[in-house]
C-alpha cells in the first residue's frame, strides 16, 4: 500500500526530503511505518493520519497522509 509520508526536523534530515510516497506492507501500523523509514526509531515521536493524532497501533489505509512528529527544540 502507498501512502504519503511528511518528515519534519532531525527525520526530514535523516530522510534527506521532507515527504514523499512510500511503500509499505498491508496492514502495517504508524508505529511499524516509523520502524521501516526511520531507523533506528529511537527518538520519541507522535503521529498523526489525514491531519489528525493517532496512537501508534493505529492501523494505515492506501492513500493516508502520515505525518511523523518529532519533539520540538526550544532557544
Amino acid at each position: 500500500m502507498r501512502v504519503l509520508v511528511r518528515y519534519f526536523a532531525v527525520l526530514r534530515e535523516r530522510r534527506g526530503k521532507s515527504e514523499g510516497w512510500e511503500e509499505l506492507p498491508e496492514g502495517s501500523t504508524v508505529k511499524d511505518a516509523y520502524a521501516l523509514l526511520c531507523p533506528p526509531a529511537q527518538l520519541p515521536v507522535g503521529y498523526a493520519i489525514n491531519q489528525d493524532y493517532v496512537a501508534g497501533a493505529t492501523e494505515l489505509k492506501e492513500g493516508d497522509e502520515l505525518v511523523f512528529l518529532p519533539p520540538l527544540g526550544g532557544g
